[in-house]
């Protein structure tokens, strides 16, 4: 029985379709190829500038890993062509597979990590592109009948990296930004007063102590030192209970401590100083001190019984931002574009500060968009104080716990620290 001739209609056929095959080949190729090289320069980028200048070492060890990912990933491309090709290397379509793997493990915690928190939509969809391409390359890579020696082993040692990435993820998001809380003292401490010359007239030297006990340097983003002068009259019989509650509403309205008293009637304070105690833009290191010495002067006919020190510092970690160019910008009578809730104040002027923020790892670093530090050092008769607003050039304002968390702002606030009047005034 003979074989049967192929016919040359047939043989047509059969070449088109080896044809066809070769291309899709080729093509299924290419696309691995440019998502995996892609890959690499995206997590190396990342990684070289993470591993050089994140600020916390996490942030290095994140860095470390992106740089190794990068280059598995380039392994995985130069298998990927050895195994489609020329299968010099027994093994190469598993180096492939273990670099597509690190590819859309990495590619898929990044793109979780934009989604959350990035705001740039070039680098959202760059990374939704990534992570897709990636799992299909995996895909690709194992229709291929990859040779993998020791499946065990190499399940084991995917399975146990990809716990340790994820690790990392959660402990850089999770864990960290809800770590111990640290925050400095702020301590004051009262001197002899001393008369003028010709009696009419004394000061109050106060010492100012800022101790940082942790092991996280601060940005000074502002401080501010008060005295209230306060009248406390004594009323000649006891103090009625309703009579107590009007001091209660005193406390609330004006926001400063004023005590339920059987005797003394407090009223409202009067700010009599108001200024700052330590340069903005500096930083408090690690386990250091800070000391500043302010005086209050006032005439020796002062209608006051005693006097109220307050001092308050703000505050950002710097193992959470880096604060570049912290600076004067304008003064709120002057300026028509402030924030709502500035202008609203109607009682509270302030002097504006402006700084800029940079992240404190490259991925957000490129993925958010620029954030501004905007320090407003308010003061007004009823006292002064500092508060910080986050904004991004759109005019976004952080909330309070993005700024608490995120950027490690943190507020420190000393006082009442009272002290009486009668003495000195005696010595007239």
């Amino acid at each position: 029985m003979g074989i049967r001739p192929t016919s040359p209609a047939t043989s047509r056929v059969r070449a088109q379709r080896a044809l066809v095959k070769r291309k899709r080949t080729r093509t299924s190729l290419v696309s691995l190829l440019l998502v995996l090289l892609l890959t690499t320069v995206t997590l190396g980028c990342f990684g070289i500038e993470d591993f050089g200048h994140a600020l916390t070492f996490p942030g290095r060890i994140t860095g470390a890993v992106l740089i190794c990912v990068s280059v598995a990933t380039l392994l995985g491309a130069a298998g990927a062509l050895d195994h489609w090709f020329w299968n010099s290397f027994p093994y190469s379509g598993l180096v492939a597979l273990v670099g597509a793997f690190a590819a859309v493990l990495t590619n898929f915690l990044l793109l979780a990590e934009i989604v959350k928190g990035g705001d740039s939509a070039a680098y959202r969809a760059l990374f939704c592109a990534l992570a897709a391409g990636s799992l299909w390359a995996v895909v690709a890579v194992w229709r291929t009948s990859v040779v993998i020696p020791a499946p065990k082993r190499v399940t084991m040692a995917l399975l146990v990296s990809s716990v340790l990435a994820i690790a990392n993820f959660g402990y850089q998001n999770l864990y960290q930004p809800s770590q111990r809380e640290v925050r400095p003292v702020i301590r004051l401490a009262m001197g002899s007063p001393v008369t003028s010359k010709d009696g009419k007239a004394f000061s109050l030297p106060v010492d100012i102590t800022v101790e940082n006990h942790s092991d996280v340097g601060f940005y000074v983003l502002g401080t501010e030192f008060h005295a209230m002068g306060e009248r406390v009259p004594l009323s000649a019989k006891d103090r009625l209970r309703q009579q107590w509650r009007v001091d209660s509403e005193q406390w609330s309205k004006f926001e400063e401590y004023n005590p339920v008293s059987r005797r003394e009637i407090h009223q409202p304070g009067e700010l009599v100083d108001a200024q700052p105690w330590m340069p903005y833009g500096r930083w408090i290191d690690a386990s250091d001190t800070f000391s500043s010495r302010v005086v209050v002067q006032l005439p020796m006919d002062a209608p006051y019984d005693q006097v109220a020190f307050y001092a308050s510092a703000s505050l950002a970690r710097k193992d959470r931002i880096t604060l570049r160019n912290l600076h004067f910008k304008t003064y709120s009578w002057n300026d028509r574009q402030l924030p709502r809730w500035v202008e609203q104040q109607k009682d509270w002027d302030s002097l504006v500060f402006q700084g800029e923020i940079d992240e404190n790892n490259a991925i957000d670093q490129h993925t958010r968009n620029r954030r501004y530090m905007f320090v407003y050092w308010r003061f007004g008769t009823h006292g002064a104080g500092i508060e910080e607003a986050i904004s991004t050039p759109h005019g976004k304002d952080a909330s309070l716990e993005e700024a608490e968390d995120r950027y490690g702002v943190r507020d420190v606030k000393m006082g009442p620290v009272e002290r009486t009047l009668w003495d000195i005034k005696s010595q007239r």
